[in-house]
């Protein structure tokens, strides 16, 4: 048995939830953020046995793209002198942790 912690873009959490059901999966959604761009994500639960594992994550890449963002970054030049920036990065797609679970029960 296996515990799929996928944490994807708000904006593609839908498409995945919806592929992940349609094609069997339970999954639980928990509102979570980022760390770095402090933006909204969910983060998918999904139980699942080992021979699942890998269908899972090909639905989660299906559903889920890569996008680019610009962000104004502030950076000190000098004392008392700040200069501004914008850089574009890429946000979105997903990030996956499969752990072994021990034990599962739903009661």
């Amino acid at each position: 048995m296996k515990l799929i912690m996928a944490i994807i873009n708000n904006d593609d959490a839908s498409s995945v939830s919806g592929l992940l059901a349609e094609n069997g999966f339970s999954v639980t959604k928990m509102a979570t953020t980022g760390g770095f761009l402090m933006s909204g994500n969910t983060t998918f639960l999904i139980g699942t046995s080992d021979n699942k594992v890998q269908r899972a994550i090909e639905l989660i890449g299906k559903g889920s793209r890569k996008r680019k963002q610009v962000v104004d970054t502030s950076v000190t030049a000098a004392p008392h002198s700040t200069m501004s920036a914008s850089v574009e990065i890429n946000v979105g797609g997903a990030t996956i942790f499969v752990l072994s679970v021990e034990r599962f029960e739903k009661v």
